[in-house]
């Protein structure tokens, strides 16, 4: 009669240290107790197995089950199953478990293990059996109570996620606070933000949001599939996804997106209620899923792109109408679906992965957007669209391509009413410039706190350099590609003009100040021209969505042989003042059409009114462990009470999000608010502030501080 086989009294998975191999070790599950492991795939981690007696090598049997999911099998991968051996059998097949065995010491047992190189990401379960050698009874099995983490591996080059240079891992997966450029073209700022991917509650959320998102455990260690559903289930469109988007500066039955520091309060509501959290706009999603992937090993980072098309119809151009009055029409006339709109700016993620499913040369940055604007295969999910084919007008390619080569190429064309047209209108100006002026992100490793030296312009990584040749072939070749569009750049475009044009752009205006609207015009005939011009300024959402007529001014007026006139339209504070939405944001327009050549002619210009600045310090020098004071304060520019008012102040390593709801502010009073925080963590670490209140959002700031040991 053999012995009884082992039981197991416990299993050691050394969080700790597995972790500082893993660089897992900022997750602050790794060290909570009870201690979480979180592990990368592909990579050896150690383990121990203590048993009730002495493990004899000839005829004690152990064996190591980790499952995934549902149904774990493992033919699909979310099941491994190994042998505990002495011999020197260490599997070198990366895709399959290995574990070999380390040492013996009496009751105690040490292995390493591998996972396969394209495990499932996410938690996986360990049960350990023990049978003794030709033993019948079914053997003793002991279940691991803790969940293990098991993430993306971009360390590793046999890992879809690989990224070659170590050091921008230490930004697109380690860093854990960094910036999101916001606002239009011309005033555009980089606004801090909270990845917190570390944080206790993100890894968890992750899990629920996949979970919630349907995609198959099998699918979980394919990164393309893994950003895709990301994509779908940031938004809560169609699914119980993690954030419901809001435009309209209505946000009384919920957080205001102006007022958020960062990603962790968010996934924190998302994760403890499970419901969907109100509101974001387009780039709180994109700071949600850049925490979203960093935790999960995938590396990313938030991408702004400046003047930012809406394509509507797939006709790769951004289209404006008017009537023979040059008033523009409400509604778009090929396309009642929907009309194309010109966000100021619209917020996404690159992601880098390997692509597999398309030929070479298109892997590296992919780029995913969570932000609801269209639907891709009747989801609101956009990506992974390569951005080497973005550049190339590669539009064939998976997935999405061509919503995002419009996005940040599409040209702007202006129709007008024309009774002799067989389209009933026709192009009177087409623009190629407008779109896409700019495309920003965070450039790794520096942090200028209040300022742009960190700022990185990645236009060219989109498309070529505007104007050039290279650039309209792309676009040309994205077009040929696309049978709406075929037929929007095959009309010809606007014949005699004799007379230029020029709107003078705005670069900066601080609110309170006036601001004009300037054209300078130019006869360049020797004919005179009767010129019919509407000059306007109004209010916009930053989706392009017009708020509110601020002024505006129209006349027919003579302009000389060779001549040059200005028109000028002055607006005043008292014109803009109550006429102001969410983030302050203006569209100076004109529109004006020669009478004797019918020639007409368009622009519009975008520009911010600026507000002032937190100004964040804390007091002294702080010392983990012991109160510091944190300072919060700014001048209210504004010559009327804001109510409602509310700070968030937010910094890993110094302080969890914090709220605190404050009395009315005076006409111009300057605000000052003190609140005491305790530094959790030594070295330079970083704190976010946000003001809101009813008559005046999207006041920040951010301050750089650096924390001293404990003596």
């Amino acid at each position: 009669m053999s012995e009884e086989p082992l039981e197991i009294e416990a299993v050691y998975l050394y969080e700790k240290e597995n972790a500082e191999a893993h660089r897992t070790f900022n997750f602050e599950i790794v060290h909570q107790d009870p201690a979480i492991p979180v592990l990368r795939r592909g990579q050896t981690f150690h383990m121990a197995l203590r048993f009730n007696r002495e493990y004899v090598d000839e005829t004690d049997i152990v064996r190591l089950l980790f499952s995934f999911g549902p149904n774990p099998n493992v033919l699909r991968g979310t099941r491994g199953v190994n042998t505990i051996t002495n011999r020197e059998a260490y599997l070198t097949d990366l895709e399959a478990w290995g574990v070999r065995m380390v040492g013996v010491h009496g009751v105690d047992l040490s292995v390493e293990v591998r996972s396969p190189i394209d495990s499932p990401v996410g938690v996986w379960q360990l049960n350990v059996e023990t049978t003794t050698l030709g033993r019948r009874k079914s053997p003793n099995t002991y279940s691991y109570d803790k969940d293990i983490y098991l993430l993306f591996n971009p360390w590793l080059k046999e890992d879809l996620v690989y990224l070659e240079d170590e050091q921008l891992l230490d930004e697109y997966i380690l860093n854990d606070v960094g910036k999101i450029w916001v606002g239009p073209w011309g005033s555009s700022r980089g606004r801090e933000w909270v990845f917190g991917q570390f944080d206790a509650c993100v890894l968890p959320a992750c899990q629920l949001l996949l979970e919630r998102s349907g995609i198959k455990a099998i699918s979980r260690g394919d990164p393309v599939k893994m950003v895709r559903a990301i994509s779908r289930i940031i938004n809560s469109n169609d699914d119980k996804g993690v954030l419901t988007g809001r435009w309209d500066g209505e946000y009384s039955d919920g957080t205001a997106p102006a007022a958020w520091t960062g990603s962790v309060p968010i996934l924190e509501q998302f994760w403890e209620t499970g419901n969907e959290v109100k509101y974001g706009q387009c780039w709180v999603f994109a700071g949600v899923v850049t925490t979203v992937c960093r935790a999960l090993g995938i590396p990313s980072r938030v991408v702004s792109n400046l003047v930012s098309a809406h394509d509507a119809n797939a006709s790769l151009s951004v289209d404006r109408y008017y009537d023979l009055n040059n008033e523009e029409l409400e509604y778009d006339p090929n396309n009642l679906m929907g009309e194309d709109s010109i966000w100021n700016y619209h917020v996404w993620n690159d992601v880098w992965m390997a692509r597999p499913d398309l030929p070479k040369g298109y892997g590296g940055w992919q780029a995913i957007d969570a932000t609801p604007q269209e639907q891709s295969e009747n989801f609101y999910q956009c990506g992974p669209a390569s951005v080497e084919a973005i550049k190339e007008g590669a539009v064939g390619y998976n997935y999405d391509v061509t919503f995002m080569v419009a996005s940040v190429n599409a040209d702007l064309m202006r129709w007008k009413e024309d009774p002799e047209s067989d389209l009933g209108y026709s192009k009177i100006d087409c623009n190629k410039y407008h779109i896409g002026r700019m495309i920003l992100t965070k450039a790794p490793w520096i942090f200028d706190p209040n300022g742009d030296k960190d700022r990185q312009d990645i236009t060219s990584l989109y498309k070529a350099k505007e104007g050039t040749e290279v650039e309209r072939l792309t676009l040309y070749r994205a077009v040929r590609s696309t049978e709406m569009a075929k037929r929007f750049y095959s009309l010809p475009s606007p014949g005699k003009e004799d007379v230029e044009f020029d709107l003078v752009e705005l670069e900066r205006v601080n609110i309170g100040e006036p601001f004009a609207v300037t054209v300078n015009i130019k006869n360049k005939s020797d004919e005179m021209r009767t010129i019919q011009a509407i000059l306007s300024a109004g209010s916009v959402y930053y989706t392009g969505v017009k708020a509110n007529l601020v002024k505006r001014a129209s006349g027919d007026f003579v302009l000389q042989p060779n001549a040059t006139e200005q028109l000028r339209l002055t607006v005043t504070l008292n014109d803009y003042l109550d006429k102001l939405v969410e983030y302050c944001i203006m569209k100076l327009y004109c529109i004006a059409t020669v009478k004797e050549t019918r020639q007409t002619w368009a622009d519009e210009d975008d520009f911010q009114v600026l507000k002032p600045n937190i100004d964040v310090k804390i007091e002294g020098e702080p010392v983990i462990g012991q109160p510091s004071i944190i300072t919060l304060s700014f001048k209210n520019p504004l010559k009327k009470t804001l109510t409602n008012c509310q700070f968030n102040y937010a910094g890993p390593g110094l302080s969890r999000n914090k709220t605190l709801t404050f009395r009315d502010v005076g006409p111009e009073e300057n605000v000052y608010v003190e609140h005491q925080l305790v530094p959790q963590k030594p070295g330079e670490q970083k704190i976010i502030a946000t003001f809101t209140s009813k008559e005046l959002v999207d006041i920040t700031g951010c301050a750089t501080v650096d924390v001293l040991e404990a003596e």
